[in-house]
């Protein structure tokens, strides 16, 4: 069999790949969630906020009547760690076509007592009925082709334990967006990359919370280093993407205060803008 259609034969389907087993959910009473949150998808030893989100997410498509997150939006309280979890969720409304929702994810702390990690609310809908007429002007991210621009391989080998997400991904940087890892930062705040799953798995509404969260913080471009956690983070969903590798731009334009925003706009193989979102991170100054 040639290489290519041996590498096709083994893609990772929507519901039968990597990222579906480790947002999996299973009920253990109506509108309550058991799930173990996997390490694979940690960045030193904090769980990825995008991961959280589809975790949530999973469970609230299961909970409401309506199948797709249209928009969604998490306060991140504590940092999630690997391991159990559980993840409760409130129907606040049920209508003809949204439905809203609520969800909690807690864990155990050191001492054993509950703490809640993260909390959202959203509205679920079904994006198949959407009509399709479109009148934007919004463009596509000048990103060049894949084969021009450089994933995780491409650097020196990461510290064992660093990111494990980042073998989960396929991410290919635009290299105008990547002076922060040769020293030179641009100072301009903006990312630009292609994404898709490591296993080949095509993206659906639930990935692209994961798509929004997982490129390296603007805040690298703007000569800043360490850990960026998210305070807020909102998702839109606007339709089911195409098959193939998605393009995500995430642009800052302003951090002050110790405080700076994240605009990101998610691209699919037909050019439309599959969703977008906005999120509010700390960053560490000096």
């Amino acid at each position: 069999m040639p290489e290519a259609a041996s590498a096709a034969a083994t893609r990772a389907t929507i519901g039968d790949s990597e990222f579906d087993r480790d947002t999996a959910v299973t009920r253990r009473a109506p509108g309550v969630y058991d799930i173990d949150l996997s390490a694979g998808w940690t960045i030193i030893n904090a769980v990825n906020g995008g991961y959280l989100l589809a975790v949530l997410g999973r469970a609230l498509g299961d909970a409401l009547p309506h199948p797709d997150p249209f928009t969604i939006s998490a306060h991140y309280l504590t940092a999630s760690r690997p391991g159990p979890a559980v993840v409760r969720t409130e129907a606040v409304r049920t209508g003809r076509t949204l439905s809203t929702g609520q969800a909690s994810l807690f864990q155990y702390d050191d001492e054993g007592n509950e703490v809640e990690r993260i909390r959202v609310l959203a509205s679920y809908g079904d994006l198949d009925t959407l009509p399709d007429d479109v009148r934007t002007s919004a463009n596509p991210p000048a990103i060049p082709p894949m084969d021009q621009c450089f994933g995780t391989q491409d650097g020196p080998a990461p510290v064992e334990g660093s990111s494990a997400i980042a073998d989960r991904l396929m991410l290919k940087l635009d290299p105008a967006t990547l002076g922060w890892a040769l020293g030179q930062p641009s100072g301009r705040g903006e990312m630009r990359a292609w994404f898709g799953l490591a296993d080949g798995r095509d993206a659906d509404p639930l990935s692209m919370l994961l798509a929004v969260d997982a490129l390296p913080p603007t805040a690298f471009e703007l000569g800043l280093k360490g850990w960026v956690p998210t305070v807020e983070l909102t998702a839109h969903v606007r339709c089911r993407p195409a098959p193939g590798p998605l393009r995500v731009s995430i642009a800052t334009r302003n951090l002050a205060g110790g405080f700076l925003e994240e605009d990101a706009e998610v691209w699919d193989s037909a050019d439309r803008l599959v969703a977008q979102s906005r999120q509010l991170a700390r960053v560490r100054l000096g």
